[in-house]
């Protein structure tokens, strides 16, 4: 059963007082889900686009907006998703460029006045108000607008280094990536006793993928607006959950807060996405609280993840393989090749490629993504940073994680994040943000300098050095290279600032 299908039977079947989504210390019930699906339904049918059509939402983690995933996805159309956490003016912009034929918007988005006009230059607007109510509120929509058919979601990729593209994930592609990932019901219940924390925007594929997961499974739903180490303890104490996800920004936010070991008593493992988890940081937790952290590798493009640790995969190789983002999940193939596009032998690093149902391409073409990576004799894949966000400075060549990797073993440098700024004369050069850890004095610049000249080659040292209390990050919580890159550049401009 599709996750189209599966959403169809939940809205139609599920028990009315059965407990669906907790959000502000407060219950939906199936029903009330249902409600608003119908509503949306409702006004959907009655804007006009049918099966096909392309519905944007300005999706939040609130209950309704969940509903009405469930509600574009079950009727067969197009989840167009536009994010709230941009500003308005962006916002706008992206209404504009996808133009998708309605919009839902919530009960109060960012700059409700520009993003409307946004919307009804095109098509018809939706509100949603928190109770689950849905009205009309101005525009109309294409008598004859254009379809997405096979297509699920268009789905925005997190921007790190520069504007959000859009990908189009079909529905085989959530299909495969919830089954890969396990997401599938057990024993046929329609509902499971357990539940879930969703603490990652919606809006990005991670948030996303671990909602419909618990719709798949039939699991209740802990949603939280945004993730907030307390928020998030609570939660897992409460409900004495036995899995949790934690992005590399989040595990460190737990260690710094010093959550006492028994309030996550229950849970037997963590996994991370989003972003790579550095080795240490998943050392540092293991220490602490007795859980591993299963890494993940993915993409917007595959729906999700397609390499990961398991708990066995743990107990056996983690002392070996550390820093690996683990193996193939089910269903998955992977390799690495040279430029020429042949594969490379095990242990060679080159350009990963993927080939796997959850493709937007299918399961029969090998995708090649913008990861360099090797692959050992154990099939463990080992990524080595991104193809695309190698600096050309002068002909030379700099890969951003070798000089971040320097830059960290400064004992006051918490984290290090580079990037290439554009130069008239050698294309672009490297920069660096380092985030300081906490309690210790500040590096001094020259002092980060030196560390890299006395370990990098002369074109990898980077031309400026920016101290910062927090690196730049998405919403996400991945680095974010554009606000890097507008930091540094604040600081060349004013130089007494820093």
């Amino acid at each position: 059963m599709g996750i189209r299908d599966r959403l169809f039977r939940l809205l139609a079947e599920a028990p009315v007082d059965a407990e669906a989504i907790e959000h502000d210390g407060a219950w939906w019930t199936w029903g009330q889900v249902q409600e608003t699906a119908r509503n949306v339904t409702h006004a959907l049918d009655t804007a006009g686009p049918g099966a096909g059509a392309r519905v944007g939402v300005v999706l939040e983690n609130r209950p309704e907006h969940v509903a009405v995933v469930a509600a574009v996805l079950a009727s067969g159309r197009c989840l167009v998703m536009l994010s709230p956490l941009q500003p308005a003016a962006r916002l706008a912009a992206d209404v504009t460029r996808c133009a998708p034929p309605v919009v839902v918007l919530g009960a109060e988005p960012p700059a409700s006045e520009a993003v409307l006009a946004a919307v009804t230059a095109h098509g018809a607007a939706l509100r949603l108000d928190a109770d689950g109510a849905v009205r009309h509120t101005g525009g109309a929509a294409p008598v004859d607008p254009a379809a997405r058919t096979g297509v699920a979601v268009e789905m925005l990729t997190s921007g790190t280094t520069g504007p959000p593209k859009r990908v189009h994930l079909r529905d085989e592609q959530l299909d495969q990536a919830l089954v890969s990932g396990g997401q599938t019901p057990k024993g046929g219940r329609l509902l499971s006793g357990s539940a879930s924390l969703v603490a990652t925007p919606l809006v990005h594929i991670g948030g996303l993928w671990r909602a419909l997961g618990c719709l798949a499974t039939g699991r209740r739903m802990l949603l939280l607006p945004r993730f907030a180490v307390e928020p998030w303890a609570d939660a897992v104490e409460r409900h004495a959950l036995r899995a949790a996800s934690l992005v590399p920004a989040a595990i460190r936010a737990v260690l710094d807060a010093d959550v006492p070991r028994e309030r996550l008593a229950s849970l037997q493992a963590v996994t991370s996405g989003t972003a790579p988890c550095p080795a240490e940081l998943a050392d540092a937790f293991f220490r602490k609280y007795g859980i591993p952290v299963l890494m993940t590798y993915g993409a917007t493009e595959f729906a999700g993840a397609v390499a990961g640790w398991t708990l066995p995969l743990h107990e056996r190789w983690w002392e070996r393989k550390a820093g690996s983002a683990g193996r193939a999940l089910p269903g998955v193939e992977l390799r690495v090749t040279g430029d020429d596009g042949t594969e490379l032998p095990p242990g060679r690093t080159g350009r990963l490629e993927v080939r796997t149902e959850q493709s937007t391409q299918g399961g029969r073409t090998w995708v090649r993504t913008s990861d360099r990576a090797r692959i050992d004799a154990d099939r463990f894949v080992w990524i080595a940073g991104r193809a695309d966000d190698a600096i050309i400075r002068g002909g030379f060549k700099v890969q951003p994680e070798t000089v971040e990797r320097v830059l960290e073993t400064h004992p006051a440098v918490r984290e290090a994040a580079v990037a290439g700024l554009p130069d008239v004369r050698l294309g672009a050069v490297p920069v660096a943000a380092v985030e300081t850890e906490p309690g210790r004095p500040s590096p001094a610049v020259a002092e980060l300098v030196a560390l890299c000249r006395g370990q990098l080659m002369p074109y990898e040292v980077p031309a400026h050095i920016v101290v910062v209390d927090a690196l730049p990050r998405t919403p996400s919580s991945k680095v974010s290279r554009v606000e890097l890159l507008d930091i540094v550049r604040a600081r060349l401009a004013h130089p007494t600032t820093a």
